[in-house]
């Protein structure tokens, strides 16, 4: 199975802080005062907007009957 890999665009911002975003899910932001830190942060981001969309797209079902399926990915 192949593994799942995102591209940051990263910019550093006037006051030092690296800004970055996921390409892929441009919706995932953040900064750190460090590359090392800001990625740390973005995978924090990125499982905060997994975790909201999730609940989200959940509650359009509600009420309906529905079949969930897990998939793993690598």
């Amino acid at each position: 199975m192949k593994k799942m890999d995102y591209t940051a665009i990263i910019e550093k911002s006037d006051d030092g802080y690296y800004v970055g975003q996921l390409q892929e899910i441009p919706e995932v932001i953040a900064q750190g005062k460090t590359i090392d830190e800001l990625n740390q942060n973005l995978l924090d981001a990125l499982q905060l907007v997994i975790d909201y969309q999730r609940e989200h797209t959940l509650s359009l079902y509600k009420g309906h009957q529905i079949i969930r399926h897990k998939l793993n990915f690598a």
